[in-house]
């Protein structure tokens, strides 16, 4: 049994792939997750979930996202003193918050930083346990 290759006519536009401008929905980096967001995790379904999550807000875009409720397909802050692990070297002091999103249905978070050109969200935390990452009061 062979590795199935892709359509040789499947094309994908040079625009799309050039940049991040004019990109109207969240591309997601995983590039600085954190360790802790997944070693304790044993849910194979919660991270499914959370697959299908990143897909649905990538196809709502950032338009929808801003006037989402929050435990909806919306955001939130948490301030920086407010998360237990410690952050990454490249959160610097300038920085006061993480957004939040929530990760599934169940309202587990995931929590990032929005670069510059408001396109970019790198995740951080993934809380795959309720108050591993910061307190829910």
């Amino acid at each position: 049994m062979g590795i199935k290759r892709p359509k040789k006519n499947l094309k994908i536009k040079e625009k799309e792939l050039d940049s991040l401008n004019g990109i109207e929905y969240p591309v997601f980096c995983f590039k600085y997750l954190q360790p802790c967001s997944i070693k304790d995790c044993h849910e194979p379904k919660f991270f499914f979930h959370f697959l299908e999550r990143l897909q649905k807000l990538s196809n709502i875009g950032w338009k929808k996202i801003r006037i989402s409720y929050r435990h909806g397909f919306g955001t939130e802050k948490i301030p920086i003193e407010k998360i237990k692990p410690q952050l990454p070297t490249f959160v610097t002091p300038e920085i006061k918050h993480l957004i939040v999103f929530r990760a599934d249905g169940d309202n587990r978070p995931f929590l990032g930083l929005i670069n510059k050109n408001r396109k970019l969200f790198h995740i951080i935390f993934i809380e795959s346990q309720f108050g591993d990452i910061y307190d829910h009061n």
